[in-house]
């Protein structure tokens, strides 16, 4: 068991989240959606693991790099 940290990839707000805690993510998913200058970026899951941690909670202003989440794998 690996835990993989997904940090932001841009600077804007949280606006929704698309998993829960325990689910299970195939590499390529959309797990959240973050909300910059009107525009809605999703964030996909690099691997395909299970969710086992949500740091942020909409709606959050997170900063580029900002942990989001952690997967196991």
């Amino acid at each position: 068991m690996a835990i993989l940290d997904v940090p932001s990839p841009m600077t804007g707000t949280v606006k929704e989240l698309l998993v829960a805690i325990g689910s299970r993510v195939n590499q390529g998913e959309e797990i959240l959606i973050i909300e910059s200058m009107k525009m809605e970026i999703p964030v996909e899951s690099p691997v395909a693991g299970t969710l086992l941690e949500l740091v942020v909670e909409p709606p959050r202003q997170v900063q580029e790099g900002e942990l989001l989440l952690r997967l196991e794998v």
